[in-house]
């Protein structure tokens, strides 16, 4: 999987999950059924696309066919037959490979950022995630071969538990280094957080660099994981990875298992692989700073300490005294800050939503645009690009355009047009200028040879556009007339990453990594003469000119995180350099291009005459419909109930319109099975859901002092329809859902004298109508917040059995919370409010609001519920217990619960009162060195009227 980019709305509708009705089955993203779509088979793929992606489809087909050999060839795999879809309808640039069920998604259109590199954007999501494939693939052997006959693809997934994320992602990137002229591997910026922190002397035990912090930055699994599994291929030979992963499937379900493999295939445990990669990176890259000679650079003020990792990046002058930037880190969500040259602390501007990638951010006139995500609300594979404009000064957020796919945008000086870079459904990149007060399209620009465009930028006279453009044979800069789109090249087109170009006078500005650290360079516009302008000892980012001309702003990478610097703009101080051909090498990257035995196979993705790329595959029509049940795992399964063994079959069609599950479930409690089924068909603006079980009950009553004991039979039927919105549009997370559902329950051979309301009892059937509406607004969350810091939530629930036939039951409820800052910058408040009004003569149904913690729930006539619950962290530590155990995090919630509780008829009428207090800790920790965090602890609670305390160990929470 390519870096995850911005799915972050989607978890405010995970927040309804729960809510939204009788479902077994989750919500997944879909794209709308207007969609028509086409199949292309390969030899070793199934291509699936909407109609009109036909030319970049056919590209790819055949991409994957070329990389189907040498991608597994280091891993001693041809890799199993897969299918890929295409979605084009999302501006998210991402994609993955999965087993559950087996297939990849390539989100076809690229991002404006540097890890795009000098190839084609799908070029580099065949060979990374091909890479995923082959390991996957590697799956089916050894222990697989018994396993996957009898779970399915999900069997891939068992294999793979012992396995660490930082292997499957590191790996890929290797793939994508070594097989292609770019990939991440070859950019100085894709391990600049490592080498800031070795070169800082924060070298970090293995349990904190696999399991993360709170605190300090700790590389991801892809900068980690490329470093660890590239040691190994560069000093153990390109197939070590076979070795080590043939001995990790002979048996992968013992305590590393994983770290077993590594050591039969080179005796070293993993924790001497990393020390040793560690130290060699170290001496590497302490190497290169010895001769270096830095420009001098003054931090401007204001900025963050070095407790929390923090960064201030994309800083862009406001005046030639203040610099807006973005500011994140583990402890703030996104957010643009005002820093000023004249001292003082930063001032927070404004808290954007989902920004489609800040890199790119333009200031003119007092105006501040970027680019933001925008879900359609009902299909989130449709997913927009729109641009947001901010008037700094008086705080006015315009929402310029609606349904676009603008991807960068950049003002003209005098704010009065924009340029921005598209690309289409049809993979086809553009540049369009905008009027800058409208959105209207004012004028596409002609692209002939469909050039991909990066981060552009206007000239000082507002005549002339310059850009990055990534061509066939690598990246170049041009300056393209605004009026004609007569594009001048200023830079030899070649291997070398350039990004962020930012005219000024006769010359543009750009970043480089040409020196093997990226820095700030320069080309004179006429004279095609190049210059270095900072040398940073790990880089310098994004610079920017200040309005007179005197100053350059850029980000400089810190262990502690990035910090806006400033230095003067002297021409006279510019070191003449001359354009290399390709960017200077980096640890690893050329090793394992000569060494890999796929490398030289791949070579260039399709030259230019190579009969592959002249190929054409044919082309069928794709239904949906009867392509809905694709069974992809049995075995073991997760039953509708959620208790007890389940064994049966998972169907999931590859777009995510149908899901299906049916199986026999065993409750261990009562020692009984059933059957279950459940369908959830998801290609149409409701979602239609259906749960079946029937099976055995064996339970028993206390009656007039006697035990009765009794086994009968029971069916279940749930069905109805949902309605989830994804509403999210700011920096506050927002969903709506709506759910209507039939209940059906009934049962046969049930002898006990006496039944409890809560169940459905002999020649009574129930048949119910349930309808919920429920809303969520809340504030995203930084790493370190322990809750929302601000939101509200809304649940409305509805009971009936309006048939005149079985069990008479009426059932009303509302539920709301509002969450609240605390005293410290990331505590938590939520108070919650409760009613529930039901008639309870014949049947009671589940609880509608929450009932007091550490009181059992009584179902009355009428009852009031409130509670305020405090939650701060305790302490953010790094402590380790050899190879077992990595705790990172204490926690605490202290509460408060009361409630009234009033019967209106009945024995038992009357008001009854709970006021309840307590608290709870928890820790956060990893065991077996797994990344994914695990969380527990304990609650007391204290019942005030009765004068009893209640001490409960809380559910082990698994942290995904």
């Amino acid at each position: 999987m390519l870096r995850l980019s911005a799915f972050l709305s989607v978890a405010a509708s995970v927040l309804l999950a729960a809510s939204a009705g009788a479902q077994s089955l989750p919500v997944l993203d879909q794209n709308r059924p207007a969609l028509r779509w086409q199949q292309i088979r390969t030899p070793h793929f199934r291509v699936i696309y909407p109609a009109g992606f036909d030319s970049a489809a056919q590209r790819t087909a055949r991409r994957l066919e070329q990389v189907h050999g040498p991608g597994g060839a280091s891993l001693g795999v041809s890799a199993h037959r897969v299918p890929v879809v295409l979605q084009n309808q999302t501006t998210i640039g991402n994609a993955f490979v999965t087993f559950l069920p087996w297939h990849s998604e390539f989100f076809t259109t690229p991002p404006q950022q540097r890890s795009v590199g000098t190839v084609d954007w799908l070029d580099q999501l065949v060979a990374h995630e091909f890479r995923h494939v082959a390991q996957f693939s590697k799956a089916r052997q050894g222990f697989g071969r018994v396993l996957h006959p009898l779970l399915g693809d999900g069997a891939l997934g068992v294999m793979s538990v012992g396995m660490p994320p930082w292997f499957f992602e590191g790996d890929a990137v290797g793939a994508e280094t070594a097989l292609t002229r770019s990939g991440r591997g070859r950019m100085p910026d894709f391990g600049v957080g490592l080498r800031s922190n070795q070169l800082a002397g924060r070298r970090y035990n293995y349990q904190k660099a696999v399991n993360g912090s709170f605190r300090d930055q700790v590389p991801d699994w892809y900068e980690l994981g490329y470093f660890l599994t590239s040691y190994l291929k560069t000093h153990y030979g390109p197939n070590v990875w076979d070795a080590a992963l043939d001995h990790y499937y002979k048996f992968p379900f013992y305590p590393f298992s994983f770290s077993a493999g590594i050591k039969h295939a080179t005796g070293l445990r993993v924790e001497e692989l990393y020390a040793r990669s560690m130290a060699e990176l170290d001496s590497t890259w302490r190497r290169q700073q010895q001769g270096l000679q830095v420009t001098d650079a003054r931090e401007l003020n204001g900025q963050a300490g070095t407790k929390v990792y923090t960064n201030y990046q994309y800083p862009q002058y406001l005046t030639d005294s203040t610099v807006l930037a973005v500011k994140t880190g583990l402890g703030d969500i996104p957010q643009f800050v005002l820093l000023s040259r004249q001292g003082g602390k930063e001032r927070r501007v404004f808290a954007p939503g989902l920004a489609n990638f800040p890199e790119m951010l333009s200031v003119a006139a007092g105006k501040l645009v970027w680019p933001e995500f925008r879900y359609h609300p009902r299909w989130r594979q449709q997913v927009y690009s729109e641009l947001r404009v901010l008037d700094v000064a008086t705080g006015q957020l315009t929402r310029l355009t609606t349904r676009s796919r603008y991807t960068a945008a950049a003002f003209s000086p005098d704010g009065q047009r924009l340029v921005a870079t598209t690309t289409d459904t049809a993979y086809h990149h553009a540049l369009v200028l905008l009027d800058a007060q409208t959105g209207a399209v004012q004028q596409t620009l002609p692209n002939p040879q469909n050039d991909f465009y990066l981060q552009p930028r206007w000239t000082p006279d507002g005549r002339q556009l310059v850009t990055v453009t990534l061509k066939r044979g690598g990246k170049t800069i041009e300056v393209i007339d605004a009026a004609t789109g007569t594009a001048r090249a200023l830079l030899p087109v070649a291997n070398v990453n350039l990004t962020n170009p930012q005219p000024w006078g006769e010359y543009v500005l750009y970043n480089s990594p040409q020196s093997g650290i990226d820095n700030v360079f320069a080309v004179h516009r006429e004279t095609g003469q190049t210059y270095q302008v900072t040398s940073r000892p790990l880089g310098a980012y994004h610079a920017a000119v200040a309005p007179d001309g005197r100053h350059l702003v850029f980000h400089d990478q810190r262990a502690q995180g990035s910090r806006i610097v400033e230095m003067p703009l002297d021409v006279a101080a510019w070191k003449p350099v001359t354009p290399p051909a390709a960017d200077a090498p980096q640890p690893y990257a050329e090793s394992m291009t000569a060494r890999d035995p796929g490398a030289q196979q791949v070579g260039e993705l399709l030259p230019a005459g190579d009969s592959l790329g002249r190929r054409s595959f044919p082309v069928t029509r794709y239904s949906p419909l009867r392509h809905a049940f694709n069974v992809f795992s049995y075995g073991l399964v997760q039953s509708p109930a959620g208790n007890g063994l389940s064994v049966g079959v998972r169907s999931q069609d590859l777009l995510n319109t149908t899901q299906a599950i049916a199986g026999v479930s065993y409750d261990q409690n009562e020692r009984t099975a059933a059957l279950f089924t459940g369908l959830s068909y998801q290609g149409r603006f409701p979602v239609f859901d259906f749960d079946l079980t029937h099976g055995g009950r064996n339970a028993g009553v206390l009656y007039q002092g006697q035990i009765y004991r009794d086994q009968w039979r029971s069916t279940r039927l749930s069905t109805g329809l949902r309605l989830p919105l994804t509403l999210t549009r700011s920096k506050y997370l927002e969903a709506m859902s709506l759910g209507v559902y039939y209940l059906h329950e009934q049962v046969s051979g049930y002898d006990l004298p006496v039944r409890f309301l809560d169940e459905v009892g002999p020649n009574r059937p129930l048949n119910a109508v349930q309808t919920t509406f429920s809303y969520v607004r809340q504030l995203r969350q930084s790493t370190r917040d322990v809750g929302p810091r601000a939101g509200q939530s809304l649940l409305l629930t509805w009971r009936t059995t309006p048939f005149g036939r079985g069990l008479d039951a009426t059932q009303y409820a509302a539920l709301g919370s509002v969450f609240l800052p605390g005293i410290g910058k990331h505590h938590s408040v939520r108070v919650r409010g409760g009613y529930q009004w039901q008639q309870q003569r014949q049947y009671l149904f589940s609880a509608g609001v929450f009932f007091p913690r550490g009181s059992s729930y009584v179902g009355f006539d009428r009852l009031q519920t409130a509670s305020v619950d405090y939650r701060l962290p305790l302490a953010d530590t790094h402590w380790s217990l050899g190879r077992w155990l990595y705790i990172q995090r204490f926690k605490a919630t202290g509460f408060a619960d009361v409630a009234q509780g009033r019967n209106v008829e009945g024995r038992f009428v009357g008001r009854y009162n709970y006021r309840n207090v307590g608290g709870s800790a928890s820790v956060v920790f990893n065991v077996l060195r797994l990344r994914t965090p695990l969380e527990t602890g304990v609650r007391a609670v204290y019942d005030t009227y009765r004068k009893t305390w209640q001490i409960d160990p809380l559910v082990l929470d698994i942290g995904i």
